[in-house]
């Protein structure tokens, strides 16, 4: 492909001769000739000297800086580099498509209703008073149980699985080994020291435009709902407490888990392996740092590092006078040395 066609699909201003042949797509660190990239963290700015790709995405006002034994470097200038380089991969990579039918070895009970276009692949169940909407995708071994309510353009890849009566809206991705509505940690202690099981009666709720990665968990309430907002991306092995509530277009990034009863607010970010106390509220636009753990609410717009987590800033000077522990320590031995050779004999 062209790349001036290229920068026109992308909707890029193009800098460079428009008749360059452009064959794929890399990063920056692994591109080559004939293959596009893109640049949009200033950590990896010192690569433009090197790279090898015939054009990179990057903002306007960035020159490209080029050591004098490399070939020119094409630009397509662009407000968000990242996002046409999503675009760009999509003119040079074209997901599998599954024609409509369903497999023999599925198993679909009668009363069931599935709409047009479904593919329903190998093995999969489909349980009583399902219904899953238009142009569904049921790879394999996907199980779905009674009751549930999906809606259009649902892909679901192999062995995930939705439980009794959950509700999912359109244009969702369950991604392999996703579990929406499995039981949340409910129990009971008795007198005896054990655990009695409480009934786990509330579904859980995804939005349109929900996708949920490899091996995450969206537990079901013990009453109520556990909904996810419209939007959100849950990545692989979240973990999505009972009765939690997660607004529109939040990211929870590897690892994160949601104790019970949690609220997060829309467009937060929560970075790998934050963890959350139940029953505390996440405001919206929060953003917190990977590896914090919350033990309290934390406000709207604000950015929360550390354990337990407190405003980044905060966070930021505990950590600069711990790394000075040790000099303080033996500053601390010096002045008690001193004293004690002030004390009378």
């Amino acid at each position: 492909m062209k790349l001036a066609e290229i920068a026109q699909k992308l909707g890029c201003r193009l800098e460079g001769p428009p008749e360059i042949d452009i064959r794929g797509v890399a990063g920056i660190e692994h591109a080559e000739a004939g293959q596009i990239t893109f640049l949009a963290n200033r950590r990896y700015f010192p690569l433009l000297k090197t790279t090898r790709a015939s054009a990179i995405l990057i903002e306007e006002g960035i020159a490209l800086d080029r050591e004098a034994s490399m070939p020119a470097l094409a630009a397509l200038r662009s407000s968000n580099p990242y996002l046409a380089f999503a675009h760009a991969l999509e003119l040079f990579y074209q997901q599998p498509r599954y024609a409509p039918g369903i497999h023999p070895t599925a198993i679909i009970a009668k009363s069931a209703k599935i709409g047009e276009g479904a593919h329903v692949g190998p093995y999969c169940y489909i349980d009583e008073d399902v219904e899953i909407g238009r142009n569904a995708t049921l790879h394999s071994f996907v199980t779905i149980y009674r009751g549930a309510k999906i809606g259009d353009n649902f892909f679901a890849h192999a062995h995930a699985v939705v439980r009794e009566f959950c509700r999912i809206g359109n244009r969702v991705i369950l991604q392999n080994g996703v579990v929406i509505g499995g039981d949340g940690l409910g129990f009971a202690k008795q007198k005896d020291g054990t655990w009695y099981k409480m009934t786990q009666s509330g579904p859980a709720v995804l939005e349109d435009d929900v996708e949920v990665q490899a091996n995450a968990c969206v537990d079901r309430a013990t009453v109520g709902e556990t909904r996810i907002g419209r939007g959100t991306k849950l990545d692989d092995l979240v973990l999505i407490g009972h009765a939690s509530q997660v607004g529109a277009n939040t990211m929870l990034c590897g690892q994160v888990g949601l104790a019970g009863s949690t609220k997060v607010g829309s467009n937060c970010i929560l970075a790998g392996q934050v963890g959350t106390a139940g029953h505390l509220t996440v405001g919206d636009g929060a953003v917190i740092t990977a590896q914090s753990g919350v033990p309290n609410d934390v406000p709207p717009r604000s950015l929360y590092s550390g354990y337990p987590a407190v405003e980044n800033r905060e966070w930021l000077k505990t950590m600069a006078a711990l790394n000075r522990l040790p000099e303080l320590q033996k500053r601390v031995r010096e002045l008690e040395s001193q004293l004690d050779l002030l004390k009378p004999r």
